[in-house]
């Protein structure tokens, strides 16, 4: 579908480029694709770690909270142990974040959305929504660094979009999506956006020369 005129910045390796113009949008998961996505990642988790035993679920805001929600219902539903969820807010140790960001005290970066949350030992799975360039999955796991030393760390992502420049990759995916940079994937998840779906959003043709 053809969404109307809206404003964006394009940014890719070919073009910088101010878009004033249609944009072309397909839906590229359907809510029913991602309750089996979530479903085939709760049971992989499981897999990964033998049970749920000792185990965490980190949610980077704001889409990556509730899908970490979703994992760990799903999670308890199999193995009739909730691994509990906890909100896990990596702004301040971003390496774009500003000077104001970070130099915010470890007691309000917690407050922001972290909390006091124990990990020593813990298994601790980071989920977000996409997997872009690993630069966050980076930051999240600084900020998980400060809480305490976790036995291991693993990340699950709903979408991999490819454009990695870290050597972090996720070890649960839920659909591998291939974009050009210019492209935009967006997750909507009922809580948020009163739907569950991932589209893929890109300029019409002939916007970015």
């Amino acid at each position: 579908m053809v969404v109307g005129a809206t404003r964006i910045v394009i940014r890719s390796a070919w073009c910088v480029s101010e878009v004033n113009g249609p944009l072309h949008t397909r839906e590229v998961m359907t809510a029913a694709e991602m309750g089996r996505a979530f479903k085939r990642m709760a049971h992989e988790i499981i897999e990964r770690n033998k049970g749920a035993h000792s185990l965490r679920l980190a949610g980077i805001p704001t889409r990556g909270v509730y899908l970490a929600d979703r994992l760990a219902a799903l999670i308890g539903q199999f193995e009739g142990e909730l691994p509990e969820p906890f909100v896990l807010d990596p702004t301040r140790f971003r390496d774009d974040a500003s000077a104001e960001a970070r130099s915010l005290p470890h007691s309000e970066s917690a407050a922001a959305g972290f909390g006091h949350v124990d990990v020593d030992g813990m298994r601790v799975v980071v989920v977000d929504d996409v997997f872009n360039t690993g630069r966050t999955a980076r930051a999240a796991m600084d900020a998980l660094m400060q809480f305490g030393r976790p036995s291991r760390v693993q990340l699950a992502v709903l979408i991999n979009r490819g454009h990695r420049e870290l050597p972090i990759s996720p070890d649960f995916v839920g659909k591998h999506i291939p974009t050009a940079r210019s492209e935009r994937v967006n997750v909507n998840v009922i809580e948020v956006d009163g739907r569950d779906s991932v589209a893929l959003t890109r300029p019409m043709e002939g916007q970015c020369n």
